[in-house]
């Protein structure tokens, strides 16, 4: 690659990398102070599950939808336009007085347009950015993590600057940062280049069954499947649990931003480490920290120095698995498969975990009390490494094979 053309490269990159940011300058405040919002207008830990799995559960059709028809028409760039602006339009319904039965039933709708129009924008967005974050026909995990970490300084900043002003003007302002940061990500869509990728009938009826077949890929999503599913106890029960042991807003603020410190810092160092181990090493030992970062944050909640280090914990049980999964996508499901590949893996490892992670914790901290979900998490990334170190042995007998 020529300098000139490295330049362009990294000029297109940009719009890329601004909706990164923005995307999860969204997420970053949305997804930990949802819960709070709910509690705030009087729902029960239980609803709150309830809700909080919408999100989920429209990552159990919408992702591969999604990413279907981009894959069949090429048109990535548009269907992200549409989904922001249907998103942003629908977050004004998150006004409504919820009060009365009609408003419970107005914000399930809200939340459903809303999540059905947004699950896929990663995806669809890193399936567009594919070819410009390879090298030599291999993914770049360098060029890929100085974009992707543009998402975790969004992320952390709203997260941080959201839990100051809830703590000084409390949650009825929710509804406002979430149209503002929509209308972020929307204006950074229509900032993308318009990229269209050419379709022949040919490559349109590629079918992705046999790759699905191959063991291990099945041993692969299984291993996301059940750690995400053990991620969930962060996702969708952590600024509860640390509310309900006593940290203020704004040290729940601090603790969510400790773990992108460490997320944005493996991002930009990445391509350094990465190659000191196979992708399927990599994501044995994700699973395996996966499993200290819940049982220390099941034990420890309350010792703030053990939660800053479970937090820290981050770098490996997020950042490093997402890019290790990215990585193994791309390998799996190259050219015209990438799009429904990407979806697969939202559907497998984010919707089927969300739901059954929302609804259980749900369950169980009802029951139980919300130190029983993490101890139930570490359980399900005992079943993760167990997965990854069989996609291990799989991939290490075939590159004995090759040899």
């Amino acid at each position: 690659m020529t300098e000139g053309t490295s330049a362009a490269s990294r000029r297109q990159l940009l719009p890329f990398a601004a909706l990164s940011a923005s995307y999860f300058a969204h997420i970053g405040f949305f997804n930990p102070y949802l819960p709070l919002w709910l509690k705030d207008l009087g729902f029960s830990i239980l609803a709150i599950s309830l809700l909080t799995s919408v999100q989920a559960a429209t990552r159990l059709f919408a992702p591969y939808g999604w990413g279907a028809l981009s894959d069949h028409t090429g048109e990535r760039v548009k269907l992200l336009r549409y989904g922001a602006s249907v998103a942003l339009i629908a977050s004004l319904g998150l006004w409504l007085d919820f009060e009365s039965r009609l408003g419970v039933w107005w914000l399930t709708a809200v939340l459903l347009v809303m999540f059905t129009h947004t699950s896929a924008m990663m995806p669809m967005s890193e399936a567009a950015m594919a070819h410009l974050i390879s090298r030599g026909g291999g993914f770049d995990a360098k060029r890929y993590g100085r974009v992707r970490l543009w998402g975790s300084l969004g992320f952390l900043v709203t997260v941080f600057a959201a839990g100051s002003w809830f703590e000084l003007f409390g949650m009825r302002h929710f509804p406002a940062w979430t149209n503002l940061s929509l209308l972020a990500v929307t204006v950074s869509v229509w900032l993308l280049p318009d990229l269209k990728e050419a379709v022949s009938s040919h490559e349109e009826k590629i079918p992705v069954l046999p790759i699905l077949r191959q063991r291990a890929v099945l041993w692969f999503f299984a291993s996301a499947f059940f750690h995400v599913l053990s991620h969930i106890g962060i996702y969708v029960f952590f600024s509860l649990y640390l509310d309900s042991i006593g940290y203020s807003k704004t040290m729940i603020g601090v603790l969510w931003a400790v773990s992108v410190v460490v997320e944005i810092a493996w991002f930009y160092t990445q391509g350094r480490w990465l190659p000191k181990l196979s992708l399927s090493a990599w994501l044995m030992l994700c699973a395996a920290a996966m499993a200290l970062r819940m049982g220390l944050t099941a034990a420890y909640a309350d010792v703030l120095l053990v939660l800053l280090l479970a937090q820290m914990l981050h770098a490996l049980t997020f950042a490093t698995h997402h890019t290790v999964c990215i990585a193994l996508l791309s390998h799996h499901f190259p050219g015209r498969l990438r799009g429904r590949g990407q979806a697969l893996y939202v559907v497998v490892a984010y919707g089927l975990p969300g739901v059954l992670g929302g609804l259980a914790g749900g369950v169980l901290s009802s029951a139980y009390g919300l130190a029983s979900v993490y101890w139930a998490c570490a359980v399900a990334s005992g079943f993760a490494t167990f997965c990854a170190w069989r996609a291990w042995q799989l991939q290490r007998k075939l590159d004995l094979q090759r040899r």
